[in-house]
């Protein structure tokens, strides 16, 4: 009985640890509120399987406890709670990827007046290259990279011939 109620307290203790959780008082990146809704339904589906699970076990560990004069009964197989278990499983995954995916898709889709540009970063410095008048970036291959020039930039002087690389 003991075990059943420190698994209630358990329960009670986390709900309450995270209504009263003062960093729920800001969003963690003003621009970022639909990663933030992704992150809070992912806890309130994480915390309800939490509840369920636990409230389950503190009702088994009460229901079920040793008492004389009963034996336990062996069941190798259960299919109806299997298929259950499965079924409620497979629904909490999918909403809990669901959300996610849609932020993603968010994030990977290009705006249509973004224009293109090249970002080298090195250890205490960056450099970028931006696309000249006709919005195209200049050609540039590895093998003339060096410390003058990080972007690899092919020399005007070779950039008009066709070049074995």
């Amino acid at each position: 009985m003991a075990i059943a109620i420190i698994l209630i307290l358990i329960v009670i203790g986390s709900v309450l640890f995270h209504i009263l959780a003062p960093w729920h008082a800001t969003p963690a990146a003003s621009n970022w509120g639909s990663i933030d809704t992704t992150l809070f339904i992912t806890l309130i589906i994480s915390g309800i399987f939490f509840i369920a699970i636990t409230v389950f076990m503190a009702i088994a560990v009460m229901r079920y406890r040793h008492k004389e004069g009963r034996k336990a009964a062996y069941q190798p197989e259960n299919k109806k709670l299997e298929l259950w278990l499965i079924i409620v499983t497979s629904i909490g995954i999918a909403a809990m990827l669901a959300p996610g995916l849609v932020v993603y898709n968010d994030f990977i889709s290009v705006p249509k007046n973004a224009y293109e540009l090249e970002v080298i970063a090195q250890q205490w410095q960056w450099a970028f290259r931006f696309p000249g008048q006709d919005g195209k970036l200049g050609k540039s291959d590895i093998k003339f990279i060096d410390s003058a020039n990080p972007s690899a930039l092919i020399p005007r002087i070779l950039q008009g011939r066709t070049m074995c690389l």
